[in-house]
């Protein structure tokens, strides 16, 4: 088993630079099964998600080459095969392609996806939409079924403002005969991606980025080049780590506009950020304050990035308050950081960090992907070693990140050890 040691205490200067967005590419790939020729992705980050999408297409007959973060799917000799286990079980995003193969092939059987274990994310808005477009939906020895004589355009009212609600039901309706309007849409960034690449393939959308979107179905959607906005979530976690133990850090290919709510609480915390066009400077913070957040959707404080800022509250003068109203299980955190010395507990849907905090190095285990980054910035903090198990939760959203952190001065490494060991540490 593979974990990562850290050495902390080194302070990070330079440039680091930007992957593509881990919460496109898993909707993006997914989506070229509408075309009816090759479409081309730049940009995709080298992470697991991407090399399971890959082969799950590859699955379905279709042929695509990954090199060099350029992804190049041409689909036309796919068919609706069934996936009810293997890949689609690694990543939660697979759901996307229930909409994608629901569009392109009036039918898909998908097994019910995984992912991190955040609690309950229930599907049910997902099916509600594709019920409305006319699609029957059925639960069968844990996989979804869903099959269509045809989509027919409708008026789609989602509970909740869900991104992958929203995305799946886009890609079904594209191809839908008439006007689908989806409202109470979700507005994220990575949903204008999704419809941009769809615009480009020949859909007609309109409102994505807003709460209304509407979609006039098309005949056919050709192959087009695309690429792949910044991962505003991969950048917050380096702004963070650039407050926590920076001597001045550039964080390259960014858009600063999707990072406005972050920028904002880092700036409450006594952070100086210069902002350019394309890239955020973080200067050196000897001394933080104490804050509050509530995440939220869109443009609120992304519930992806209150992991690693809570690791930043542990050195903030005075308590600190992280409610979380999207996923109330994502605090498992908070135990791995009290084992480096952390002074925090959680409370409900919230979680209490008093600081400052000196952290010790610790053998901690990553429990999903944000609960990872944030580990791995108490490491590079603590005094010590510290050691990461489960990395592959990690791995699954974040893209060469032991050289990117190495190449501005942390003390990193992966390294094998035998699980023996690891009993002995548990």
């Amino acid at each position: 088993m593979d974990v990562y040691k850290i050495n902390g205490g080194n302070r990070l200067r330079g440039t680091v630079k930007v992957s593509g967005a881990k919460n496109s590419a898993v909707a993006l790939i997914p989506a070229s099964i509408l075309a009816n020729s090759s479409v081309t992705i730049g940009g995709i980050p080298e992470i697991s998600d991407a090399w399971t999408l890959k082969a799950l297409l590859e699955e379905l007959g279709g042929e695509v080459t990954f090199k060099d973060g350029q992804m190049i799917i041409d689909p036309t000799q796919m068919q609706a095969i069934p996936l009810p286990n293997g890949n689609v079980k690694k990543l939660r995003a697979s759901y996307y392609l229930m909409g994608a193969m629901l569009g392109r092939f009036k039918k898909a059987v998908i097994g019910l996806p995984g992912g991190c274990f955040l609690g309950p994310r229930p599907i049910d808005q997902h099916i509600k939409g594709f019920e409305a477009l006319g699609a029957k939906v059925t639960n069968e020895h844990g996989a979804i079924y869903l099959r269509a004589e045809e989509l027919v355009g409708a008026k789609i009212y989602l509970d909740v403002a869900s991104v992958g609600a929203t995305i799946n039901i886009m890609l079904a309706a594209v191809r839908a005969k008439g006007r689908t309007i989806i409202e109470n849409a979700a507005k994220e960034p990575e949903i204008i991606d999704v419809a941009t690449l769809l615009t480009n393939m020949g859909a007609n959308i309109k409102g994505a980025g807003t709460s209304v979107i509407r979609i006039d179905g098309v005949e056919e959607l050709h192959g087009t080049n695309h690429t792949i906005i910044p991962d505003r979530i991969e950048a917050a976690t380096f702004m963070i780590m650039a407050a926590a133990i920076g001597d001045g850090v550039t964080v390259d290919n960014v858009i600063p506009f999707h990072l406005e709510a972050v920028t904002a609480k880092l700036r409450e915390m006594g952070v100086k950020i210069e902002e350019g066009e394309e890239s955020m400077y973080i200067h050196r913070s000897d001394i933080l304050q104490a804050v509050d957040v509530k995440t939220l959707v869109y443009p609120g404080f992304p519930t992806d990035v209150q992991q690693p800022l809570s690791v930043l509250m542990t050195q903030a003068i005075g308590a600190s308050k992280v409610t979380d109203t999207i996923y109330s299980a994502r605090f498992k955190h908070i135990d791995e950081l009290r084992r480096m010395n952390a002074n925090a507990r959680v409370e409900g849907n919230s979680a209490i960090i008093q600081g400052p905090s000196k952290l010790h190095g610790s053998t901690v285990t990553a429990t999903d992907l944000r609960a990872g980054a944030a580990l791995v910035l108490a490491g590079l903090i603590a005094e010590g070693e510290t050691e990461i198990q489960d990395i592959h939760h990690i791995e699954r959203g974040y893209s060469s990140l032991i050289q990117k952190l190495c190449a501005i001065g942390a003390d990193i490494r992966r390294e094998s050890i035998t699980t023996s060991v690891i009993k002995r540490a548990k």
